[in-house]
């Protein structure tokens, strides 16, 4: 088992969102008009890292997950919900997503129905292997209807990876630039050479034509009632090598023991994939989340902070391993 200096999160109780009892009157009759009757509302989910309102609602016709959040408080947030409704709308048959039923926005509220995944739960943290099983035979299914992106998801505007900004924080630090710095327990840092020479080729080795899901984390999974992964969150998609998404999940699972290289290599998606390229994305990544984690906190998700320094300390984890390096 690696040593890992940064403290790990409970992933189950990350985002501080609001009860079903918090919610607007007028919204709540609005969630019980399209379900068709009197909800009863489970407790609000734990994890992720926003304020919006999300639980599994029940009626006598059945449950969906709600999502909601006042836009005018969170535009972010909204605008990232209207995106996720377009993107869900748009996948095609074969993603293991659960699936929008409607969206509707009032007095500036944007609120989603979502298909309830049957005995839905987060995969357990550490990672347990069948866990991890399920979530990687999903992204494979997932990958591979998503490897030729239809006209619907296309005409969404779906950008390359890294087109809103490229990875630059080894190479940054590198050059003594003051937009980059690493939390205190990383200074000073070794190898910030060889890791800003490997960033450098991130691009290209990432790039491809599949659309990427982007967050794929532990917790934008659900394990159904047979063991099966559903892929939750399509907010941020792009486009970009199938094996990209990889690369942070089988970080988190490094950090639990398990040998993520050989994980890697047995996955389809990375049927061909040079030891070159891994390196360079989890280099990029590596440095990007613990750059980030270094920012000042962020009063609208307290533990955001503390994800990303521990995403980047698990990446760059993972790459020592690799490279035979100390860190």
């Amino acid at each position: 088992m690696p040593h890992i200096i940064t403290p790990r999160l409970r992933y189950s109780s990350t985002a501080v969102r609001p009860r079903w009892d918090q919610l607007p009157q007028d919204i709540r009759r609005l969630i019980s008009r399209r379900l068709g009757g009197a909800v009863d509302a489970g407790p609000s989910a734990g994890s992720g890292f926003t304020s919006g309102f999300a639980a599994v609602v029940h009626t006598a016709g059945g449950s969906q997950f709600i999502k909601a959040i006042n836009g005018a408080e969170n535009a972010v947030i909204a605008g990232c919900y209207r995106r996720e409704a377009l993107i869900n709308q748009a996948l095609p048959v074969g993603v293991p997503a659960p699936r929008l039923r409607w969206m509707e926005e009032q007095d500036e509220w944007v609120v989603l129905g979502f298909d309830a995944v049957d005995g839905g739960r987060m995969p357990a943290d550490p990672w347990q292997p069948s866990d991890l099983d399920a979530t990687l035979n999903a992204y494979a299914a997932a990958a591979e209807v998503l490897s030729a992106p239809s006209a619907q998801l296309l005409r969404l505007g779906l950008k390359p990876v890294g087109a809103e900004g490229d990875f630059t924080a080894w190479r940054d630090l590198q050059a003594g630039s003051t937009k980059a710095e690493l939390p205190p327990a990383w200074v000073p840092l070794p190898r910030t050479r060889q890791l800003a020479d490997l960033e450098s080729h991130w691009r290209e080795v990432t790039a491809g034509n599949t659309v990427l899901h982007h967050d794929l984390r532990l917790d934008n999974v659900l394990i159904d009632a047979g063991g099966a992964a559903w892929i939750c969150d399509w907010n941020w998609p792009c486009l970009g090598a199938s094996w990209f998404d990889l690369v942070l999940l089988l970080a988190t699972a490094f950090a639990d023991g398990y040998d993520a290289t050989a994980l890697f290599a047995a996955h389809p998606t990375a049927r061909g994939v040079a030891d070159e390229q891994l390196d360079a994305a989890l280099a990029a990544l590596s440095g990007f989340f613990l750059v980030s984690g270094a920012q000042p906190p962020a009063d609208w998700s307290p533990f955001i902070r503390q994800h990303q320094t521990w995403c980047g300390e698990v990446a760059l984890r993972w790459l020592a391993d690799r490279r035979g390096w100390t860190i």
